[in-house]
């Protein structure tokens, strides 16, 4: 980290000895639209990722602990993606998303329905990049999510139950908050994680088409490695590090709000 801050303050093609700038990378990317450009598409997918991930992890986790038959080997299953490579899945998912012959398209286009250009059209890229990502980390919520619920005193829900709350009340009224500890860690961990999104961007869609996918982490490697420009992808991994800890130091902050233990 202290090398990267020394880094920061120069200017370093990799190979030439590095030249001091001082402060320059700083005021030029924060004078440069491209990394207001970034920053937004980072900020696009954490919104979009985010609440797909949660609520999905949170639907399976309310699902799978119910008294099911192979109850075991369904969320070994749902588990799975999240310790699978993320180069496989965004390799899966790119031939899913298809435009021409991807199983979702061809799908879609059986029902009627509009076959967008996913990863080739720039309105369609970042959600492709959002829907995968959000399939893959769906386990990983879900087991966070079901160790809460199992944490939840059984006595509490019947003491509901008797009072006569039904299934929707006990869940907004109890379950609910007596999860927000466990919210409350998928919150800052995912929004932590997805403002690193880097590796399922550069295999499926390499930040583009035109940029329209391109994210932080993306940028960050093609100043390193495409351009030549290690002082400005440095001072470029400070700026992403200054907004993650002001996010994160927010979000440890407001949680005596609505963080509830039991």
């Amino acid at each position: 980290m202290l090398g990267s801050v020394w880094v920061s303050l120069h200017s370093w093609n990799l190979i030439s000895p590095m030249r001091w700038v001082g402060l320059d990378n700083y005021r030029g990317l924060l004078d440069d639209p491209t990394t207001r450009h970034v920053f937004r598409n980072t900020l696009l997918y954490c919104l979009g990722y985010l609440p797909l991930v949660y609520a999905g992890g949170l639907g399976l986790a309310l699902a799978l602990n119910q008294r099911l038959r192979g109850r075991s080997l369904f969320r070994a299953a749902f588990f799975l993606p999240v310790v699978t490579s993320w180069v496989v899945v965004a390799l899966v998912w790119k031939w899913l998303l298809n435009p021409s012959n991807g199983l979702v398209n061809t799908v879609l286009g059986a029902v009627g329905l509009p076959q967008p250009g996913w990863w080739t059209d720039p309105t369609w890229a970042l959600p492709a990049v959002i829907l995968s990502s959000a399939w893959k980390d769906l386990g990983f919520v879900m087991v966070i999510m079901l160790a809460g619920l199992q944490a939840i005193p059984a006595d509490v829900l019947e003491a509901a139950r008797a009072d006569g709350a039904n299934a929707w009340q006990r869940f907004w009224r109890i379950t609910l908050p007596l999860l927000s500890p466990s919210t409350f860690f998928v919150v800052v961990i995912s929004l932590i994680n997805g403002f690193q999104v880097f590796d399922q961007v550069y295999v499926m869609t390499g930040g583009g088409p035109s940029g329209a996918s391109q994210v932080v982490v993306g940028q960050i490697y093609d100043l390193t490695f495409r351009y030549g420009r290690a002082g400005e992808a440095s001072a470029l991994s400070w700026l992403l590090f200054a907004v993650i800890l002001l996010i994160t130091a927010v979000q440890i902050r407001g949680q005596k709000r609505w963080v509830h233990h039991a």
